[in-house]
């Protein structure tokens, strides 16, 4: 109770993301991060979670006071950590290409392979964790603009189509999208795995050209300025060699996000994204960000899951 606005908090909003997390160890465990704390540690939490009857914010406070101590997570320079913030895209899509919908979304290859040091040839780049696999040995996987130029062309890779290749872009950025057809139906897709190419954000190559103003950029300004300067899109994304493969995923609770990396659909708000190397999936953090607001008159603090 002495950690600051901890008592202010919705521990139950909290409580109903860390539950669904438990619901996924029950069958399957989560990998262990080096910081120390292990799946075999939160186990009986989860199992908690699952068998006691909490239905409001002071009966999950108790919850989670009885069953963790807070530990302080800071950087190791400087004072200040960075929060940033993912979405879902709401996209327009079809399972056919068309005159309107001609930008794929790709599938898996059955040639991308995940490698790591040990199968990684001497030559390649370290930071690789992905590559092609061919009948002479291991190869850096071809790039975005490769892919995007045909690279993958007739292999019969394409999941579905949606109008834009700025929203296909930002629907890699995010890693997943809710899709709507047509005929009002709907689908979600996630990542599936990559190229292993490195990333770098449209957003920094903006700002290294001049085009844009580093104090006010943003995912909106990016996404105006593309949309201004269509004949130059390919120019400015394909410096992002990185590229993102999808698969369809269970639709599940509208009123959720998208099944992420720990397996469970993301509560808005209450999901937080790790380094699983270092941190445990199902993990509970309690952010203080109070410069950050997120549209609401309060500071951001709050009990979130990794998830």
């Amino acid at each position: 109770e002495e950690l600051p606005f901890w008592c202010e908090d919705d521990h139950f909003a909290g409580f109903q993301a860390f539950r669904r997390s438990a619901n996924h160890a029950v069958t399957k465990s989560y990998r262990n991060g080096s910081i120390g704390v292990c799946f075999e540690d939160l186990k009986p939490a989860f199992e908690a979670a699952l068998a006691e009857d909490i239905r409001d914010g002071e009966s999950a406070r108790r919850f989670f006071q009885t069953r963790f101590v807070p530990a302080l997570v800071r950087p190791d320079a400087g004072t200040n950590g960075h929060v940033t913030g993912f979405y879902e895209p709401s996209v327009r899509a079809s399972r056919q290409r068309t005159d309107e919908f001609s930008v794929p979304l790709y599938r898996r290859p059955d040639d991308l392979v995940e490698i790591n040091d040990v199968l990684r040839p001497i030559e390649m780049d370290p930071y690789l964790r992905f590559g092609r696999q061919t009948e002479t040995g291991l190869q850096e996987y071809p790039d975005r603009r490769a892919i995007e130029r045909g690279f993958l062309a007739g292999r019969g890779l394409e999941l579905v189509y949606v109008a834009d290749k700025i929203e296909a872009f930002f629907i890699h950025l995010q890693g997943a999208a809710r899709l709507v057809f047509g005929d009002g139906s709907q689908a979600r897709v996630t990542y599936c795995a990559k190229s292993g190419q490195r990333f770098t954000g449209p957003g920094r190559v903006l700002i290294d050209m001049g085009e844009i103003d580093p104090q006010t950029v943003s995912m909106q300004s990016i996404r105006e300025w593309l949309a201004n300067h269509r004949e130059r899109i390919d120019e400015i994304l394909w410096h992002n060699r990185s590229f993102f493969f999808f698969e369809e995923s269970s639709f599940g609770d509208p009123d959720l996000g998208p099944v992420a990396a720990a397996k469970v659909q993301l509560t808005a708000g209450r999901s937080i994204a790790v380094d699983r190397l270092v941190h445990v999936f199902g993990s509970p953090f309690f952010i203080d960000a109070p410069m950050v607001n997120f549209g609401s008159p309060e500071p951001f603090r709050r009990l979130m899951i990794a998830q």
